[in-house]
């Protein structure tokens, strides 16, 4: 029979094998229009208009726009859900519902560039509008309902994610657009003033163009991991008090079970891991 230590110690090193990252806690905003625009406009003027109507959306209740110019947006700068600091997030997911009834060149069928846009309009360059970031998710023509959407896997990150560019400067050699020599892709995301969706792609133009579009289901999500998953009682140090918490918790969670850190639906080995890793003070 194998000793009570050598036994202990091969419980720890399989739930110390197991250790999983702490369960990301994520906010999940839709905007349907349902309950109107939360502070969505969309471009408006003397040759066209953006409507809430109330049917004919995906379903129900959307924007409506019918324009002629050389593009549109959908823009919001009042909603906290967009203009906070998104750097400080682990994960951001961005997602729209969009159908083109119809994008006209001059009479004939066009395609156009759709994209979403999260702008800084502080420490913006002489002659520049804002800085910002932006996706293009791809040229759109008339069509049924579509979902569009982006994962910015790593919103801390300076460098532009693939498939993402940059404005608010012009490469000197090439004229393309890009981000200010003193700017980083996190440093735009900490400072978003608005986020739009758009057919206007930096570095490009285009001529009087009709627009029947319809916009609807914003949905955006923040993940974050919490700073310190394993301080189950909030006392700012991950201690006995919490392992014994933990422990009495052991095996299938019932609902809403904040020792199960893994988030896996059962309080485990994992769980105990991620636990003992931040044993101690809480950062901060």
């Amino acid at each position: 029979m194998k000793p009570a230590h050598w036994i202990l110690g091969a419980v720890l090193a399989t739930f110390l094998t197991g250790i999983a990252d702490a369960e990301q806690a994520c906010e999940l905003n839709e905007v349907t229009f349902e309950e109107g625009t939360e502070g969505w406009i969309g471009t408006s003027g003397s040759t066209g208009s953006t409507e809430l109507e109330e049917s004919g959306g995906n379903p129900g209740h959307h924007l409506h726009t019918v324009f002629n110019d050389f593009g549109i947006t959908f823009l919001n700068t009042s909603n906290p859900t967009y203009i906070q600091d998104l750097s400080a997030h682990d994960q951001v997911t961005i997602e729209v519902n969009l159908k083109v009834e119809a994008i006209d060149f001059f009479g004939t069928p066009a395609t156009r560039p759709w994209l979403v846009e999260i702008r800084d309009y502080d420490g913006v360059p002489p002659g520049q509008a804002w800085v910002s970031v932006w996706y293009l998710f791809e040229w759109v023509g008339a069509g049924d309902w579509r979902t569009f959407e982006v994962t910015i896997s790593d919103p801390s990150s300076s460098e532009l994610p693939p498939g993402w560019g940059g404005s608010g400067a012009e490469d000197p050699v090439t004229y393309e657009p890009m981000l200010p020599a003193n700017r980083t892709f996190a440093d735009v995301l900490a400072g978003a003033d608005a986020i739009a969706f758009t057919t206007f792609l930096p570095g490009w133009a285009f001529g009087f163009t009709d627009f029947d579009v319809r916009f609807d289901n914003v949905r955006f999500s923040a993940c974050s991991t919490p700073e310190c998953p394993g301080d189950l009682n909030a006392d700012g140090r991950v201690d006995g008090e919490d392992l014994t918490r933990l422990l009495a918790a052991w095996g299938a969670c019932a609902g809403d079970c904040s020792e199960d850190l893994g988030g896996n639906g059962v309080v485990d080995g994992p769980d105990l891991g991620i636990l003992l890793g931040y044993w101690g003070s809480c950062p901060g």
